[in-house]
């Protein structure tokens, strides 16, 4: 998956090149270059970001039916792990959202930003 270093590299690279005397032709080629390798990067990242998001709600979804056991739980459960098993996949299910959510916000910035 490209980085924000990598992205650092590309914009170092056009403000170095930036300043070499190219002719008109090679300045131009180089540009157009560099633009296509920012929008790979761009697009890798974005592709990177949606796949965790759709990673993180496959995770989900396979957890929901074992959510089903709440249902049969009532105030005279004898087994009080069952509570402690509960409360923690409900926790993992958050981090799992959390997740998603922050892969969509990158997937949203790199849309804004870089295509």
């Amino acid at each position: 998956m490209p980085t924000p270093a990598s992205l650092d590299l590309v914009h170092q690279m056009r403000r170095i090149l930036t300043s070499a005397q190219l002719d008109c032709q090679c300045r131009a080629t180089l540009d157009v270059a560099l633009n296509r390798f920012s929008d790979i990067q761009c697009r890798e990242r974005l592709r990177e970001s949606l796949c965790n998001a759709r990673r993180q709600r496959d995770w989900i979804s396979g957890r929901l039916p074992y959510l089903a056991d709440l249902d049969e739980i009532s105030e005279h459960e004898c087994d009080r792990t069952i509570f402690e098993e509960l409360a923690l996949m409900f926790d993992e299910i958050g981090a799992a959202a959390a997740e998603a959510a922050r892969a969509i916000r990158e997937a949203q910035r790199e849309i804004a930003t870089g295509m």
